[in-house]
């Protein structure tokens, strides 16, 4: 009961810090959409969220954060 619970309580957070990373890296964010493709959408996403943002500005606008 409590895992089901916080489960519901963390997933919009989580797919907002899905979309906000994918407009980092100049991606639209309905490719968060990937994570009910079994393995393949996976490693697809994986793979984009461990790679660098766009420097400075892109089309979704100023980052956030710099390194």
């Amino acid at each position: 009961l409590v895992g089901v619970i916080f489960s519901i309580a963390t997933i919009v957070p989580s797919l907002a810090v899905g979309v906000r990373r994918l407009h980092d890296i100049d991606r639209t964010g309905w490719w968060v959409l990937l994570w009910f493709v079994p393995v393949v959408g996976w490693i697809v996403l994986i793979v984009w969220h461990c790679t660098p943002g766009t420097p400075d500005q892109n089309r979704f606008g100023l980052r956030a954060f710099s390194p």
